[in-house]
């Protein structure tokens, strides 16, 4: 019986693959990763393109560029997808104006995607030396910087310029929508925390309360951007962000430009109508999308 049951999944799963490579299906594939620096699993979403499956029929199969996507506050690994971002990636494949690469959604939660100021939530860490090798050994992706960029909206946005910034030589094109860009230095921060602003209360657990101002400026973007201009030469860079965004970010997002421009690093930065919605951000998502497909130097493919 149970050798009956192996059979009977065997060919199941031979004709997922065929159907697959007839049908040209994308598809998100979730899992959970149990992280040994982290200390419990972590959630995560990959987004696979239509030719993914029949590409695993290949002889050798098919390898792809990765884009990692990092989600912001109160959203989780999901969010994208589950919002209109899967059928919106599908659209841009069918008209076509995306190539074909894997968008891979790590769950976040409030980590801004940095170490923690007193040590108790190593999540770079955990992204740069368990996430990315872990996916780029489970998942057919070529395993070079070149084929390798980040992306992120809002807290994500943070993340992805502070990952990208900082490690110049593993990620060859950054993107952020909306980036939670903060212009306020840290004592401004903890003042307008001691007068009851919300706002310390989101960054306290992360850069620590009062706020680290080594660790701050460690991670700070803009400060990135002056210590490592050198290396940013070698990134494709691309941000944007609506001018009514309501936590101010349009302020910091104009900051960088300027900071970019003084330090003649080469970048594409876009001011559009709009707030820090969902809407917002799928309605320049092609955009993003367009971007990273031509920083992979790829055509996309009917």
């Amino acid at each position: 019986m149970a050798r009956s049951l192996r059979f009977v999944l065997a060919i199941s799963g031979y004709l997922f693959l065929t159907l697959a490579s007839l049908f040209g299906q994308s598809r998100i594939d979730c899992s959970a990763l149990k992280s040994r620096l982290l200390k419990r699993a972590v959630r995560y979403c990959v987004y696979l393109p239509s030719g993914y499956d029949s590409g695993s029929l290949q002889s050798p199969p098919q390898r792809y560029p990765v884009l990692y996507f990092l989600h912001g506050l109160g959203d989780n690994e999901q969010t994208l997808f589950n919002s209109g971002g899967f059928t919106l990636l599908d659209d841009l494949h069918k008209q076509p104006k995306m190539a074909d690469f894997l968008i891979v959604a790590p769950e976040g939660r409030r980590s801004f995607y940095i170490n923690a100021a007193n040590g108790s939530e190593p999540y770079s860490d955990f992204f740069l030396r368990e996430f990315i090798p872990y996916i780029e050994s489970k998942y057919r992706i070529q395993t070079v910087r070149t084929a390798r960029a980040i992306s992120g909206i809002s807290m994500g946005g943070y993340g992805a310029l502070r990952f990208a910034f900082a490690h110049a030589e593993m990620f060859s094109a950054v993107s952020a929508q909306s980036p939670a860009l903060i212009t306020e230095t840290p004592q401004q921060l903890d003042a307008a925390g001691n007068s009851g602003s919300p706002l310390l209360g989101v960054l306290g657990p992360v850069f620590g309360k009062p706020i680290d101002v080594p660790h701050w400026k460690a991670n700070d973007p803009f400060s990135l951007a002056r210590r490592n201009a050198a290396a940013l030469h070698n990134l494709a860079i691309y941000f944007n962000c609506g001018a009514e965004d309501k936590y101010g970010f349009e302020k910091g997002a104009a900051a960088l430009d300027h900071e970019l421009s003084q330090q003649h690093v080469k970048h594409e930065y876009h001011a559009y109508p709009g707030d820090h919605s969902i809407t917002y951000f799928l309605s320049h998502f092609a955009e993003v999308m367009e971007f990273h497909s031509k920083a992979f130097g790829l055509s996309p493919q009917r």
